[in-house]
């Protein structure tokens, strides 16, 4: 069974040819099942934060979803993704061919052991709020129910910066 919430995804790429990775990712996103993309980012820059020694900086673009499978069935999925386009070390803080996060979720709050929902260090993370709120500037957090916009001055990683301008959101 589907879902028509709205999901915000963002992608992160550090290594190889990084736009490749995000286009790519957005076209397997696209192709899966019971999902329908409404909207990508512009993409932002920003420097490789937490990550062991010194890393490339990251290109990340968010993306909706007007529906999507269930929470984890999307979880598995894009996982699968991530795998297809060269991803082997999830988890850990080195760099990688693509990141795929589940930002949000509709309105839902989800702690499993696989999945938290809204992406626990959302509020804190430039690189994430930046192309989230270029496509949902009032979007608020389901927990504090306080506009997300609030916490990109506070975000770490202010140095987030445009790379490449979209000038359609929807696909």
């Amino acid at each position: 069974m589907s879902s028509c919430e709205t999901v915000y995804l963002l992608l992160g790429s550090n290594l190889g040819d990084r736009m490749g990775y995000l286009e790519r990712a957005v076209e397997e996103i696209s192709r899966s099942a019971g999902v329908t993309i409404t909207g990508v980012s512009s993409v932002y820059l920003s420097p490789a934060l937490e990550m062991a020694g010194p890393a490339p900086d990251f290109l990340n673009q968010a993306v909706s979803l007007a529906c999507a499978p269930p929470p984890a069935a999307l979880l598995h999925e894009l996982e699968a993704i991530e795998r297809r386009l060269g991803r082997r070390d999830k988890g850990n803080y080195r760099p990688r061919t693509i990141d795929i996060d589940i930002l949000l979720y509709g309105s839902r709050v989800i702690r499993t052991a696989r999945l938290v929902v809204p992406h626990p260090r959302l509020v804190t993370r430039a690189f994430a709020l930046a192309p989230l709120l270029e496509l949902a500037p009032h979007i608020v957090d389901p927990v504090t129910r306080r506009p997300l916009a609030e916490y990109l001055n506070g975000a770490a990683g202010h140095e987030v910066r445009l790379y490449q301008r979209r000038v359609a959101h929807a696909v």
